[in-house]
């Protein structure tokens, strides 16, 4: 009973917000459907914990720790991004950038967007995942889009193109991987279950198997951003609204990767070898050196923050393309880290461009002086993403690396020296408009900072302290991918 209400609270949310979003107490609401999803969210957690995996629906749905994992997470950072966009979509409609019709796009967009994400990582039939990821694209095309300028018409069009020649890869793979189950498990939607598939891995055909995880890897790595498939990452997260890109970073870039890592099991499982890890661990790579040194030449702070985004997703990807459980460990803690932290900063960044009206590093200076909250929210938040001790993500980075020494030396110094380049380049930025002088005016409305630092506690209780329940947690959904 659960899963239908995660799933059906958002999309009764996008169906009356679609009426309703431009009224005044609209992000009110919107942040009210966004708590009873994460309600939902925690009541199917529960059952998991309690219970273990469990099919719903005639098994078209499929709930396991690894899956569970994501769903709460998903609902978290959607219930916090909602309540941090009220203040900042306000400020939006002072300042002229929105209007009634476009709150009420989206208000609706917002609610449809998390659906998708949570019908993706809880349906256990690879076309209804492909189907909900193409729908996650098109939600948020419409919210890139958002404002209507040059800008963010070129960057949702840019989205639009590089995502949907993506999911067509995906498509292609996804139809591969039928075309192997088919011969087993007969025609029909059935042979495009998960767990069906999971059950007869070993005798799927081997090498149409590898030939599908290509366009897999291929498709769904382009909605992660690994590079070199990353270039709408920037500009969709420079150009649309900041709930937006805080919902890019923090969530959907998960939901892509847990449908490669779907996919990965199914592949070791036919294969009987490294193939699909190794792929993994070159695309990851790439991206964690590629935009360590991009972030250098950015002067867009949103757009710093984005390619730091595809950095971690590059970390996050090659830790899972190593397997074992320590590297699976690593890399679900790491999702964990990233979502909570990325967003928080997001948080802090939004209200930071507001009240400079502009989003070059250049012209934001001194947020410690016009507002405390946001200068200590983004600086605690930048301390956090590069991985200084004590928060999270150094616990998260130091397993990944340490691993990475043991199993791959090879791989360590390039990791070492992109995560170097990446601590200089963004400390260096993100200090002047912390601490440096400015004149710049208060906000008139109050911003919700909250969020950024609920979510900044958490990272540094889990870089402190793993409850014990939480790392058995992760310990069963690396069990799960492998590890």
């Amino acid at each position: 009973m659960e899963i239908y209400w995660v799933l059906g609270i958002p999309l009764a949310g996008g169906l009356f917000l679609a009426a309703w979003g431009n009224r005044a107490r609209a992000p009110e609401l919107n942040a009210l459907f966004s708590l009873a999803t994460l309600a939902a969210a925690a009541a199917l957690t529960m059952r998991i914990v309690a219970e273990g995996p469990i099919m719903v629906g005639d098994g078209w749905f499929f709930i396991d720790s690894f899956n569970v994992f994501l769903v709460a997470l998903t609902a978290f950072v959607a219930f916090t991004t909602a309540l941090f966009s009220r203040p900042y979509m306000r400020i939006e409609k002072d300042h002229g950038r929105l209007n009634d019709a476009r709150l009420r796009l989206y208000h609706s967009s917002y609610q449809i967007f998390i659906g998708a994400m949570l019908l993706a990582l809880t349906t256990n039939n690879m076309g209804i995942l492909w189907v909900s990821m193409e729908a996650a694209t098109l939600a948020t095309v419409l919210l890139v889009s958002l404002y209507r300028t040059p800008a963010s018409l070129e960057a949702a069009w840019k989205y639009f193109i590089l995502c949907g020649v993506g999911i067509a890869q995906a498509l292609f793979g996804t139809i591969l991987l039928y075309f192997a189950a088919e011969k087993i498990l007969g025609s029909g939607g059935t042979a495009l279950l998960w767990t069906h598939l999971n059950g007869v891995k070993e005798q799927l055909e081997p090498t149409v198997l590898q030939l599908a995880f290509v366009f897999l890897l291929v498709g769904y790595g382009t909605k992660v951003g690994l590079a070199p498939l990353h270039n709408w990452l920037p500009d969709a997260h420079a150009e649309g609204p900041t709930p937006v890109s805080a919902v890019l970073s923090g969530l959907l870039l998960n939901v892509a990767l847990y449908a490669v890592m779907r996919s990965k099991v199914l592949v070791d499982g036919a294969l009987g070898n490294d193939m699909a890890g190794n792929l993994m661990m070159g695309f990851g790579l790439l991206s964690v050196v590629l935009a360590a040194f991009l972030i250098k030449r950015q002067t867009d702070v949103k757009r710093m923050f984005a390619y730091s985004s595809i950095e971690h997703m590059g970390l996050i990807t090659f830790a899972f393309g190593m397997g074992g459980p320590v590297a699976s460990f690593a890399g679900l803690l790491h999702m964990t880290m990233h979502s909570l932290t990325k967003s928080a900063i997001f948080f802090a960044v939004g209200h930071a461009t507001q009240k400079a009206g502009t989003q070059a590093m250049d012209s934001i200076r001194g947020l410690i002086r016009t507002n405390p909250t946001i200068g200590w929210g983004l600086m605690l938040g930048t301390v956090a993403i590069l991985g200084v001790p004590p928060f999270g993500v150094f616990a998260s980075e130091f397993l990944m690396i340490t691993t990475a020494m043991h199993e791959h030396p090879w791989a360590t110094p390039f990791l070492l020296t992109a995560l170097g380049v990446a601590f200089a380049a963004i400390f260096g930025k993100v200090q002047p408009m912390v601490f440096g002088e400015t004149e710049l005016p208060r906000l008139p409305h109050q911003p919700a900072l909250a969020p950024v630092f609920v979510h900044l506690g958490l990272v540094l209780m889990l870089g402190l302290f793993i409850p014990p329940y939480l790392a058995d947690w992760y310990r069963q959904a690396a069990a799960l991918l492998g590890g």
